[in-house]
């Protein structure tokens, strides 16, 4: 099982990335938060998780092990399947999810795209007492500062968006979630930038 992969980042786009480890290009999918730590001609590191399936090897890539612990529980939950796991990653941090699953709270569960209702009380189901309680780090946001804005607008930058629409929504999703942690800016700031499109 290839369960880390440290290399030259060739490519980012906003599903992905290549990473290139002694001459070979591995394509891993990840989540915007994973992807904004990689830049194209630096060297990058990804916790990876390969599903083997019969007609296709999928590497997924993770920031880190809690983020990729959270992804295989999520894949056990029956109905659940890698790319949905990926999906609502995407929209919750693994706290966040830890937090909606401990407050039986499946509102924040149907923000995920796909995610209905019946998944949504399956998944607070299945979870039950596997996640852990959210840290007290995790309920503490501080909200992104004046140094922190300019990550934000690189990371959509090097996901392939133009720096004027970028800045423009990375301004709204600012005003939007004044509080927002700088994940949780990257992910309006990309919601915003879809709905454009």
């Amino acid at each position: 099982m290839i369960s880390s992969l440290d290399g030259i980042v060739e490519a980012v786009n906003a599903s992905g990335a290549v990473i290139n480890v002694g001459g070979v290009g591995f394509h891993v999918i990840a989540t915007a938060n994973t992807l904004a730590g990689l830049h194209v001609g630096q060297t990058g590191r990804v916790l990876t998780y390969l599903l083997v399936r019969e007609d296709a090897l999928t590497l997924f890539g993770f920031s880190s092990d809690d983020e990729r612990s959270v992804f295989e529980a999520l894949i056990g939950v029956s109905g659940i399947g890698a790319r949905t796991a990926l999906a609502i990653l995407a929209v919750h941090s693994p706290d966040d999810l830890r937090g909606a699953v401990a407050a039986k709270n499946e509102a924040a569960l149907t923000q995920v795209p796909g995610i209905g209702k019946k998944s949504a009380q399956r998944i607070l189901l299945e979870l039950d007492g596997k996640l852990g309680a959210p840290t007290v780090a995790a309920s503490a946001h501080t909200g992104p500062s004046v140094i922190q804005a300019p990550d934000v607008l690189e990371a959509l930058v090097n996901l392939g968006w133009q720096e004027k629409p970028a800045s423009v929504a990375l301004d709204e999703a600012i005003e939007a979630h004044p509080q927002a942690s700088v994940p949780e800016l990257l992910r309006a700031a990309l919601q915003i930038l879809g709905s454009n499109r």
